[in-house]
């Protein structure tokens, strides 16, 4: 036990572990409390100030009753947590462990069940949102977000063709593997899509879940101050793991020729390493929550891949590192696995680890930043823009195009169409906006058949079908389209 509580004393606060120098301030120790029981549990010990000099506890034995009484009184649901006493250097500890409860969302009862809910992240206490605590009521039921129905939609919200093509000939993907799979379910008698099946195949997946996109970022340097290059995907989830990686790639070559693009030794970043890493956050991230995308940065030194939702209750770094590992979207989870996305459950995080040390790289680091969680994969060497990087990447880049361009116009046989499926690979965008951006006065007749021919090809599509003639209407790729194009 001493060895225990020494190895306590030297360990720094964080998201298990808090120190108080007595129970002058019971409101500060009820809300950590209450964040450990909701979070991953944690050890509260008194009798330790800031600096970590051991004080003790005078009269540990009225301090143990008044803080029953404190915890009784002002938590509900009901905590119990295990109080312990320890001598250290002939000096009395507090210390007071909770652990992960499955009656969570607990909450101070002077604030109410909606505002005095908290929970831990690192070394501090959060008050928990609407979101926050819709998750936790759900982890504690075994309740997957994704797994809940949208009862005011239907199949035909999701697109199957796409879908289909992604799991080739092997699956039907008729209603009964669709139930299988869970992505359609029974709701008041009728058969509806559930938000995993939105989520991964929606056809208009962004209108109910507006941040469920990635973005990516090319940055100058070491920090976001200068950004170089970036990228907003929108393609389904699981095609969404190459359009990352392309991205990654068209920034990681060391100077090499494009047609040597597939060559191992051309790419300056841990690709394995970075598959890894997008595939987790892809398949964990929260999509519940609101405020911003998935995000990939591209640093001289390092990538960051960050995702929505901090760990799941119960879950800290540590046991991230481990291979511990609990899913919090399950169906996307099955979708990706079935789709050879991902090998074996909890073995993702060992194998990175792994091949990073392999690889002689820099250990990587998990960390929660607010709700979200953070992985940095830092670079054996640095890949820098050079000086002259913006003449450079622009010639290399027209070259590329250019190249590609030759190829999809004698395979459409039309120039103008090539260049309509470029531009709308970048953003979407409507008739108007083609035209300006191909330097042309107006919208041409051309430019209205070759949209038309696009449509009928199935390489674009409108992004508001049911009103083909709104002003607001734009185009953008279909999956087939983005496949032409990274053929």
């Amino acid at each position: 036990m001493f060895s225990t509580i020494e190895h306590v004393l030297q360990s720094p606060e964080s998201k298990t572990l808090e120190f108080k120098r007595d129970l002058s301030s019971p409101r500060n120790f009820l809300k950590t409390l209450v964040a450990f029981a909701n979070t991953a549990g944690g050890r509260l010990v008194f009798g330790v100030d800031d600096q970590k000099n051991i004080v003790g506890i005078d009269q540990p034995l009225d301090e143990e009753e008044r803080l029953c009484s404190l915890v009784a009184d002002a938590i509900a649901p009901r905590l119990v947590p295990n109080i312990e006493f320890i001598t250290v250097e002939d000096k009395t500890l507090l210390t007071v462990e909770v652990f992960l409860s499955g009656l969570r969302p607990h909450y101070i009862k002077a604030e109410g069940p909606e505002a005095g809910v908290y929970i831990r992240l690192g070394s501090t206490n959060r008050q928990a949102d609407r979101e926050l605590i819709a998750e936790l009521r759900r982890t504690a039921e075994g309740i997957s977000f994704d797994e809940l129905s949208m009862p005011g939609l239907s199949i035909d919200d999701l697109d199957l063709k796409a879908a289909r093509e992604m799991f080739g000939q092997e699956r039907s993907l008729g209603e009964n593997e669709l139930h299988t799979l869970k992505l359609v379910t029974q709701d008041q008698g009728k058969v509806v899509p559930t938000k995993g099946a939105i989520l991964l195949f929606g056809k208009e997946r962004e209108r109910h879940f507006s941040d469920a996109w990635v973005q990516c970022g090319r940055f100058v340097g070491w920090d976001k101050a200068d950004i170089f290059d970036h990228a907003e995907l929108h393609d389904h989830l699981p095609q969404a793991v190459d359009s990352i990686m392309l991205f990654l790639k068209k920034h990681a070559m060391r100077g090499a020729d494009f047609s040597e693009i597939r060559r191992k030794d051309v790419w300056s970043i841990p690709l394995g390493i970075l598959r890894e890493v997008v595939i987790n956050a892809l398949v964990h991230a929260d999509y519940s929550q609101r405020g911003a995308p998935i995000r990939v940065a591209f640093f001289d030194d390092r990538i960051e891949v960050e995702n929505p939702g901090m760990l799941l209750p119960g879950m800290t770094v540590e046991d991230m590192k481990q291979g511990i590992s609990k899913i919090r979207n399950h169906v996307i989870a099955r979708i990706f696995r079935e789709l050879n996305l991902i090998e074996q459950w909890g073995s993702g995080m060992p194998r990175i680890f792994r091949e990073a040390r392999e690889l002689g790289l820099p250990e990587l680091e998990i960390m929660e930043i607010g709700t979200r969680v953070r992985v940095v994969v830092h670079l054996a060497e640095q890949v820098q823009i050079p000086s002259s990087s913006s003449q450079k990447t622009t010639t290399d880049n027209e070259r590329l195009e250019s190249e590609l361009e030759s190829r999809l116009e004698s395979q459409l046989g039309s120039r103008l169409a090539t260049k309509i499926l470029f531009l709308l690979q970048k953003e979407e965008s409507g008739k108007h906006g083609l035209a300006t951006q191909l330097g042309h006065k107006s919208v041409s007749g051309e430019l209205h058949k070759q949209v038309k021919r696009m449509l009928d090809l199935g390489l674009i599509e409108m992004t508001i079908p049911e009103k083909p003639n709104s002003r607001l209407q734009k185009y953008r790729l279909t999956d087939k389209g983005r496949r032409l194009l990274s053929e």
